[in-house]
């Protein structure tokens, strides 16, 4: 296998480049050990929290000398591994969109956290960066930090050539989790770390999602093919925009880029129609606009939505709107919210911790004759049903409440707040472009005052007039299009015989 570190896409590292890639190597195979001469077994199980829903299995990796009896065979033909990793919930989010796309088209998604193997040098490595990416978004609401050191990290940082050569260097202590995966079947990552350890361990057919708007060589997995969300990222990452400051860089290869769309689930875009025309009617109406706030996964919210809901308590107590607040596996912010808004605790109902009666509410709230008012507040300790809380709640909110991470490219109307992090900022910009969301509100009384615009104008029912106009193009058919090519690679190799 040719040195990743040390030319990317035909540009040639400097030597200082490829030494400090190499240490970066050496320092966390320090701290973690190196197991490339494991042999860890792998097995198959049943996801007892989404498999009903996604058809999703789970690969375990299981330290050395387990026992594998219990796995599920592999489905060789139509099986294909959805690579991922947690951090923060965007990038379980569009993994959940692939195995929802894969089921759909009748094939069999397997579930790879490469985050989840604790004993494996591939997790702790992962982690450990994990939590130093966490610790930035909370600090980033420090406007000296977020200034001086979390937005150029996140905007020009990760752009760089150079952050590409020590990932790879550092990926290559991720690749044995796939050594006794079968190599034919297919990858699809969504973070660029599963993918590049499959290119390392020889996965012969990968896939990288590629998640953000903002073109940066961290998410470069050189030998996987790359796919887009966006034009505009697209034409950035076809020429390497701006990854070795002036240079002039070499291109991507066309054959490894591949614009998709956005990555989204089945269901919500065999819905869009039907859920467009629902909130449209709720507004004409005069049913309460139903707002569902999201946090994410770093938990960095928390002040945004109680100022959010205090705003809207006047329009909670005369139903003219409604609140979902999903906040994730965070509890304690659930309940700092009820401390710091006592006023809020009389409209009140929760679900908490009961996936079974979240998806009830989600599926009533759905049929017309459900009138939704006060304030539901979801949560849920298992990552899985955390993240999915807010997929089956989409369907049957008006305005989805984010800040303009993976979830700026969902069909649903939204607003945004302040991203965590500069490279968001293009997801609010393509989302207003395309006409379902609204520009990055920076600040409270911006956020304040498109929520008024949302109660008060038919600026709702524009954005779903937008959402149903994107369907027709194919903007929201991402995923399928990223599954239908990984397992047409597969088919390609073997001369396109089934």
């Amino acid at each position: 296998m040719s040195e990743k570190s040390k030319v990317i896409f035909g540009n040639v590292m400097s030597d200082k480049i490829y030494k400090k890639a190499l240490n970066s190597k050496k320092k966390f195979a320090k701290k973690f050990g190196d197991d490339s001469n494991c042999n860890y077994p792998v097995m198959v199980t049943e996801n007892q929290y989404i498999g009903e829903l996604l058809g999703v299995k789970n690969i375990e990796v299981l330290k050395e000398g387990e026992d594998t009896g219990a796995s599920i065979p592999f489905d060789n033909e139509k099986g294909l591994i959805v690579g991922n990793i947690r951090m923060g919930f965007g990038h379980y989010r569009i993994s959940m969109a692939m195995a929802s796309c894969a089921k759909h088209l009748g094939y069999t998604p397997y579930w790879m956290d490469l985050n989840s193997y604790k004993h494996t040098t591939c997790t702790k490595v992962i982690s450990a960066q994990n939590d130093l990416y966490s610790l930035g978004s909370r600090l980033s609401k420090n406007p000296i930090f977020n200034k001086l050191v979390w937005e150029p990290t996140n905007y020009e940082g990760f752009r760089a050539l150079s952050y590409n050569a020590a990932d790879q260097k550092n990926a290559e202590l991720m690749a044995p989790v796939y050594k006794n995966v079968p190599k034919d079947i297919p990858v699809i990552a969504t973070h660029v770390w599963p993918a590049q350890a499959a290119i390392h361990a020889g996965m012969k057919h990968v896939v990288n999602a590629i998640p953000d708007n903002w073109p940066m060589a961290l998410h470069l997995s050189e030998g996987s093919v790359h796919t887009i969300q966006c034009r505009n990222a697209y034409m950035g990452y076809r020429i390497l925009n701006g990854m070795n400051k002036k240079t002039v860089c070499q291109p991507m290869p066309q054959e490894d880029l591949v614009y998709t769309g956005h990555y989204i689930d089945h269901e919500l875009v065999a819905n869009i129609e039907a859920d467009c025309q629902a909130r449209i009617d709720r507004r004409k109406n005069g049913k309460p606009m139903r707002f569902l706030l999201t946090i994410g996964g770093a938990g960095a919210q928390k002040e945004i939505f109680a100022a959010i809901i205090k705003f809207l308590l006047p329009y909670i107590e005369k139903k003219q709107a409604a609140l979902y607040v999903n906040v994730g596996d965070y509890k304690q912010v659930w309940e700092d919210l009820k401390n710091e808004i006592p006023e809020m605790k009389n409209h009140i109902q929760e679900h908490l911790g009961d996936f079974a009666d979240t998806e009830k509410f989600a599926e009533e709230a759905l049929d017309p004759a459900t009138e939704v008012t006060g304030i539901h507040g979801f949560w849920h300790g298992n990552i899985f049903e955390a993240v999915y809380c807010t997929n089956l709640l989409m369907r049957s909110c008006d305005v989805l409440v984010t800040k303009p991470s993976e979830l700026a490219f969902y069909p649903v109307p939204k607003l945004f707040i302040k991203r965590v992090g500069k490279h968001e900022m293009w997801g609010a910009i393509h989302s207003a472009e395309v006409g379902d969301g609204t520009l990055e509100c920076r600040d409270i009384p911006h956020t304040v005052q498109m929520l008024t615009q949302f109660l008060t104008t038919p600026l709702l029912d524009e954005m779903c007039e937008n959402i149903v106009e994107n369907k027709k193009t194919g903007l929201y058919d991402g995923a399928y299009k990223v599954v239908e090519l990984a397992m047409q690679m597969k088919d390609s190799a073997k001369g396109g015989k089934n």
